[in-house]
């Protein structure tokens, strides 16, 4: 059977295989400390969820404009503008079922084969797929623990070239929790004025779970807006990664076009999600602050547990819920014969030895680093560290 030749230029996310491995063997009844998944371990606000039962008793239940309700894609204008000090038109946003589609709708809109596209690594899986896809080039840029995983504006205008046509990244940042500060940004988007040719994907998906300073977006700066593709939605911040709905907001060419794209694949979101999503982007923010109050304290026990962990570099991210240790002072050791050459190594050894869950820095171009969730239980987190620490004393 021969497939299409596209399927050879992807692959499946690291992510999403670690995750199916911890099923298989939570199934076969062991006890595995799932530190591998991005997502909230809480449930979906008590308003939220009755807004959906109530969308329900009033009859939402058809079709939707492709590119969302009218009413909702207003929801989302207002929170841009509110949170954001950001001015957007209905037409200008597009509902998806989920961000990661709003990502693949800005990039099938943009990239054409051939041109090249800046991804600053660490970086989130699927955006170089989605470019290798159309054909174009990926280009990454390698950022460091010792600028906590962020490009500076020398990195960003080496790379730079006459065929450079995109610009993708998050902040904050899967995998690494980085943010990128308002000065930071300046110094990015100085660059890119001087480049009036490259589009700015920003990945904000994380935007509310931020430790240490209110969120600023790229588009905030200078014209940049005219170029800039804002990427949201609601799995994060409101807890809501089943519900499937992320968003797009751009100039208004980006978003007709990406309002085409989706037509063609899956039209519009599910009504239901629609309706609870106005309620959450119009309501208030408590129980999002709350979680982030949750998040932070696991965040101050897992880098004091990582820090006390011989072998590991650990740097004290801004946001997100990841850490994204640097692990290459284990390689070349060994347990019993079992050899660590790479993080991918060192996953499996901490899968099958201490029964923790992590992901291999490799899925994020990062292969001397791992990911660690800490969007579960605090108690969880405690024996997911006790583990590691007594198995990495192991390795000799």
């Amino acid at each position: 059977m021969q497939l299409a030749e596209r399927l050879t230029r992807i692959s499946v996310p690291q992510t999403i295989r670690m995750a199916k491995l911890s099923r298989e063997l939570k199934a076969q009844g062991i006890d595995i400390v799932d530190l591998s998944i991005g997502e909230p371990d809480f449930d979906t606000p008590e308003h939220i969820r009755e807004a959906a039962k109530k969308a329900i008793d009033e009859g939402y239940t058809h079709y939707t404009p492709v590119a969302g309700y009218l009413d909702l894609k207003q929801a989302v204008a207002h929170k841009l503008q509110r949170d954001n000090g950001l001015e957007y038109t209905a037409e200008q946003i597009v509902v998806s079922t989920g961000a990661k589609q709003s990502i693949a709708n800005a990039v099938l809109s943009i990239v054409n084969p051939g041109d090249e596209v800046i991804i600053p690594t660490p970086y989130w899986v699927t955006y170089s797929e989605l470019v290798k896809l159309c054909q174009g080039v990926v280009k990454f840029v390698p950022c460091g623990i010792e600028n906590n995983y962020k490009i500076t504006p020398q990195q960003l205008e080496a790379a730079i070239t006459p065929n450079t046509k995109l610009f993708m990244f998050s902040s904050p940042c899967n995998p690494t929790g980085s943010v990128y500060s308002h000065d930071e940004l300046a110094g990015l988007a100085e660059v890119f004025e001087k480049h009036p040719q490259i589009f700015i994907i920003s990945d904000e998906i994380y935007e509310y779970i931020n430790y240490v300073a209110p969120h600023t977006s790229i588009a905030t700066f200078g014209t940049l807006k005219n170029r800039t593709v804002i990427i949201n939605g609601l799995s994060k911040g409101f807890a809501m990664t089943g519900w499937r709905l992320g968003y797009l907001a751009a100039p208004t060419e980006i978003a007709k076009a990406a309002d085409m794209v989706q037509s063609q694949f899956t039209s519009a979101t599910c009504s239901i999600t629609q309706r609870c999503a106005i309620t959450a982007l119009r309501g208030p923010l408590d129980t999002a602050q709350e979680m982030v109050k949750a998040f932070g304290e696991r965040r101050a026990f897992i880098f004091d547990a990582l820090k006390n962990i011989p072998g590991l570099h650990v740097n004290l991210p801004d946001g997100a819920f990841y850490m994204f240790p640097n692990v290459s002072g284990f390689f070349g050791k060994q347990y019993e014969g079992e050899r660590i050459e790479n993080a991918d190594d060192l996953c499996m050894f901490l899968l099958h030895k201490a029964n923790v869950s992590v992901v291999s820095g490799a899925a994020f171009e990062q292969p001397q680093c791992i990911r660690i969730s800490y969007a579960t239980s605090l108690d969880r987190i405690k024996e997911g560290m006790k583990r590691m620490k007594e198995w990495l004393a192991k390795l000799q």
